[in-house]
């Protein structure tokens, strides 16, 4: 299993156990972390979620040898990516999220960080596009040129700056992140369940057309990148471990 839950009254923690693969996300992880937060959406008796990963990091986004799996029926990619949340779910980081470890990150509906963790869209370094949701989210989660710095780089993101620009809700100490956010679940727990879930869709509803469109123009860059050779190359060059060799761009 490389998904396990617990349960602390009201709230479920749902943690990311691969730390031999830097917690990234293959089929069965995907579908376990599908099957977890199903169970989650679906016990009346649970007002909020935790996403976590291992104490020394929270996830490496895709596992690129294994292929992340198919996309589950009511989350979509990595079993998070596209859920609707009816229950507000947190991500507590520590470590490093990249890929798609920031996109889940960004899938949460708040963001706790140990001050060691650090954030980075690293796929236009291999010749790819964030495709799980980084282009129809980051805008929206960070200041706009934060946002494109990243995507356009690779760049890292330090949890204090992360925190500084309002992405983090709360910084915490290292190896902590997990007793912050269980903190911060009990604070959301003192609040009418019904009245959290209206707020949620209020808020979903108002961001749903430009999601929708932060999804088609996802689907038009993937596809300009599957008809170039970049992708192969940075894929190669990723796995020889030596600097890609890229092609002119196109118009």
């Amino acid at each position: 299993m490389t998904v396990s839950t617990d349960r602390h009254g009201r709230v479920l923690v749902v943690r990311i156990e691969r730390p031999e693969k830097r917690n990234a996300i293959d089929g069965p992880t995907a579908r376990g972390i599908d099957a977890a937060l199903n169970g989650f959406q679906d016990d009346p008796g649970l007002w909020v979620a935790i996403l976590t990963g291992t104490r020394e990091v929270f996830c490496a986004g895709t596992d690129i040898v294994a292929g992340p799996g198919e996309p589950t029926p009511r989350g979509g990619p990595y079993g998070i990516i596209r859920r609707r949340h009816a229950k507000p779910t947190i991500a507590a980081v520590e470590g490093l999220a990249l890929g798609g470890g920031f996109e889940i990150a960004m899938a949460c509906d708040l963001v706790v960080a140990s001050a060691t963790a650090s954030f980075g869209l690293p796929e236009t370094r291999r010749g790819l596009v964030a495709n799980s949701g980084a282009l129809a989210r980051a805008m929206r989660c960070l200041p706009l040129n934060v946002a494109r710095e990243l995507l356009l780089t690779g760049a890292r993101l330090d949890a204090r700056r992360a925190h500084e620009i309002g992405f983090v809700n709360r910084l915490a100490e290292p190896g902590t992140a997990i007793e912050v956010a269980l903190e911060l679940a009990e604070k959301i727990c003192v609040a009418s369940p019904t009245a959290v879930s209206a707020t949620l869709a209020a808020l979903e509803e108002q961001w749903s057309e430009a999601e929708d469109a932060g999804w088609a123009a996802t689907h038009r860059a993937e596809v300009r990148i599957a008809e170039g050779p970049d992708k192969r190359e940075g894929l190669a060059a990723f796995a020889e471990k030596r600097p890609p060799v890229w092609s002119d761009p196109t118009p």
